[in-house]
């Protein structure tokens, strides 16, 4: 989780400077486009603080209300941040290229602009593949694409998600600036805007339907089955495993639960031992295993 507080945290400096700059590159242009990437940037300055207030609930201990700790937390604020990217810049940029390409303006001088946004670019492409590269540490060798829809570093994938929609809206920003500019027609830059916010709605609907997911109830990764069912088969104490059920509970958190036929002949001791036994070593060999519940049975 440490890992994934740096990304924010980098994200959000970077979206600090940059929302500054645009705001001005927008002020002395009043390019629409140029507006709608400053809203943006602003809106995930914010979106990220709320990330970091996730990242801080979520690590709260259990206590009698919540028994298996506040995990899930992170998961709200992450739906909550994916709401927020699709009503306060995605709507938003679409509707601010309604008005401006129903009531075109002349762009100024867009060296300012230009610069700006090379800038930005190069800042957001620079986050945006820190963010890849916590991403590649974390898959394995899960296809990339694949670990997008299937993580449950929910933090880690909304900010991937809106640096990489931040990176497109720049250079779609830029093209439509300078081809405005260069037909003297405001509406290439209205056209920008509403661009921008198909790209920033986009991005948001997909977060928002992996979040969900998570946040309902969502099983934890097939290697927990996996391992379980490996274990079963080394264990001697076992001779089948029955059922298994698993829920993610928080990023790096998962409970399981088991139905187990342990072998004829164990006293309660012994049972009790060998149940010991096997959750200690599935947590050791999962570590984000945090809570085993184990049922010794003989059918489902």
């Amino acid at each position: 989780m440490a890992g994934n507080t740096g990304e924010v945290l980098k994200s959000l400096a970077v979206n600090a400077v940059i929302a500054t700059s645009k705001g001005i590159a927008a002020g002395l242009t009043g390019s629409g486009a140029m507006l709608a990437e400053t809203l943006h940037s602003f809106a995930d300055c914010g979106n990220q603080l709320l990330l970091l207030l996730g990242i801080r609930q979520s690590k709260k201990p259990a206590d009698a209300k919540h028994p298996l700790g506040y995990g899930r937390t992170m998961y709200f604020w992450s739906f909550i941040v994916a709401l927020l990217l699709f009503f306060g810049g995605g709507v938003f940029s679409a509707y601010e290229g309604i008005h401006k390409f129903r009531h075109p303006e002349p762009v100024g001088d867009i060296t300012i602009s230009m610069v700006i946004l090379g800038l930005s670019i190069a800042l957001e492409g620079w986050s945006t593949l820190g963010n890849i590269k916590a991403m590649n540490a974390r898959r394995g060798k899960t296809g990339f694409f694949r670990y997008m829809r299937e993580t449950k570093d929910s933090d880690l994938i909304v900010v991937f998600g809106e640096n990489s929609a931040a990176v497109l809206g720049l250079v779609l920003a830029a093209g439509f600036i300078i081809v405005s500019k260069l037909t003297d027609d405001g509406r290439w830059d209205a056209v920008g805007s509403i661009s921008i916010g198909v790209v920033l709605v986009g991005v948001a609907t997909f977060l928002a339907r992996e979040v969900k997911s998570l946040l309902v109830g969502e099983g934890a990764d097939p290697i927990v089955i996996a391992a379980a069912e490996k274990l079963v088969e080394e264990d001697p104490n076992v001779e089948k495993l029955i059922r298994i059920l698993s829920i993610q509970q928080g990023p790096g958190e998962i409970v399981v639960a088991m139905k187990l036929k342990f072998r004829d002949g164990l006293e309660t001791r012994q049972l009790v031992a060998a149940i010991n036994a096997f959750e200690a070593e599935l947590e050791r060999r999962v570590p984000e295993v945090k809570w085993s519940f184990i049922e010794p049975d003989d059918q489902d």
